[in-house]
């Protein structure tokens, strides 16, 4: 097994999944407009979404030997999700700002889920499950925009 290379996959998951709990919370807070109470659970879901798949992935991290790292400051530098604004955002841009950071992930994680079937089947089959899930709210997202 290449801890090393698994571990750097899982890293990287985790990374993106922290950054985007963040940003769902960070929207979640500023959403505006005539689907705020739409958008402002739907946000929140996501952001548990997140969660529980950041801290199935850092635990598969560290069963194989592989230390995550999940501080503010390493997904602060790491990330390869754009910025969300930290002012009042109307539902529509929202929508928008999600449907792209999901898309970023999902087209991020896919090749990996590819490269863990050589390395390592349960890993692949935790990484599988969490493209699921993010693919799911991207199409949920994605369907409301017009």
């Amino acid at each position: 097994m290449d801890i090393e290379r698994i571990g750097i996959d899982l890293q990287d998951t985790l990374i993106e999944l922290t950054d985007l709990s963040l940003q769902t919370k960070q929207l979640h807070w500023n959403v505006t407009g005539r689907h705020f109470l739409s958008l402002h659970e739907q946000l929140d879901g996501l952001t548990a979404e997140a969660r529980a798949s950041a801290d199935v992935v850092a635990e598969r991290a560290v069963t194989i030997g592989y230390a995550p790292d999940g501080r503010v400051a390493t997904v602060a530098k790491e990330s390869p999700l754009s910025e969300v604004p930290a002012a009042q955002v109307s539902d529509s841009r929202v929508v928008e700002l999600v449907v792209n950071s999901l898309t970023t992930i999902t087209e991020r994680v896919r090749p990996r889920v590819e490269r863990l079937g050589e390395l390592d089947l349960v890993t692949q089959d935790l990484l599988i499950s969490v493209l699921a899930g993010l693919e799911k709210q991207r199409w949920m997202f994605s369907a409301q925009q017009s």
